[in-house]
């Protein structure tokens, strides 16, 4: 026999950005009961025309959830929907569980979860990978950690949402840390693709034929394959903003520099994304570093003024 809908858990999920408003949709699809809250109301309300459910704070969010998903920008703004003013915690009932998306340093994943926990709910890490589209398809790459209590708890709404659950630790904080690693690599590797197609542009080079050899080469990376058609394009709409790096990348140093540990293409990396931002393209796509390039160098690439 199906899995009925009312045997289904109950599902808060708390910002409706990108990425959230994916994971809400992708759940409501697979028959769960959802509520969505976002400091937006027209995000709540495209949501609830979607055919969810809507609240207007976090509180009011959990209240009746079984399974509470923060899907926000930061630490600061999850410890606020944790225990601000209407926070979740005011409604979330005992044996809750608290999933937590938010890119965070790792020590700080540890102080919530403990901070949570000693109140009778459940904590997982579980920050995510993959992109605005695969959060709509349910195709998420997770990574998480957490209790044994918190991942049974969570796991119905994990499983509907990702192609890929890692189980990273018994712990709050190893997902975190393997986030980390991720960004890493994704910000170092958007830069030297930035920097490699407008160096092309430079000499002269027809960049979309550029874009075919390099991704049929053993230069290739998955961001060179994913951005750079926004630069070839000049469409720099944000799928992932500027901004997002310079939060991540930023992380990243203050890790390395509390693990006395020499993180220097990381920062390299970092101070490209602070110049885009400070260049007024803070909430342009992460592409945008191209055009920081083109514009130090005298590039033309398209799109972009002579």
């Amino acid at each position: 026999m199906p899995e009925s809908r009312t045997a289904k858990p109950r599902i808060a999920v708390i910002g409706l950005g990108s990425m959230g408003f994916g994971m809400a949709t992708s759940l409501r699809r697979k028959d769960f009961d959802v509520t969505g809250c976002d400091v937006a109301g027209d995000l709540v309300a495209r949501f609830v025309a979607d055919g969810g459910k809507g609240a207007k704070t976090p509180a009011e969010a959990a209240k009746g959830a079984d399974i509470v998903i923060s899907v926000v920008l930061n630490a600061a703004q999850t410890e606020t929907i944790l225990f601000g003013k209407d926070g979740v915690v005011e409604t979330m009932a005992k044996d809750t569980v608290f999933v937590s998306s938010a890119t965070m340093d790792p020590e700080v994943a540890k102080r919530l979860a403990k901070q949570l926990e000693a109140t009778g709910r459940h904590y997982l890490d579980a920050p995510i990978s993959g992109g605005a589209q695969r959060a709509a398809q349910g195709e998420l790459t997770i990574l998480a950690s957490g209790s044994a209590a918190a991942f049974a708890k969570a796991r119905p709404a994990l499983d509907a949402m990702a192609a890929k659950l890692y189980e990273l630790g018994d712990a709050a904080g190893h997902g975190a840390a393997f986030k980390m690693i991720n960004q890493l690599l994704a910000g170092v590797h958007i830069a030297a693709a930035s920097e490699a197609i407008t160096f092309a542009a430079r000499q002269g080079l027809d960049l979309q034929k550029v874009y075919e050899v390099i991704t049929a080469s053993a230069g290739n990376s998955w961001m060179f394959e994913n951005r750079m058609p926004h630069v070839i394009a000049g469409d720099y709409k944000p799928r992932s903003a500027v901004e997002i790096f310079v939060k991540d990348l930023g992380i990243v140093q203050d890790m390395a520099r509390n693990a006395r540990f020499p993180a220097t293409l990381a920062s390299a990396a970092l101070q490209m994304f602070l110049m885009a931002s400070a260049s007024g393209m803070g909430r342009d796509d992460d592409a945008s570093v191209a055009r920081l390039y083109g514009r130090i160098s005298g590039t033309k690439l398209p799109g972009e003024p002579k």
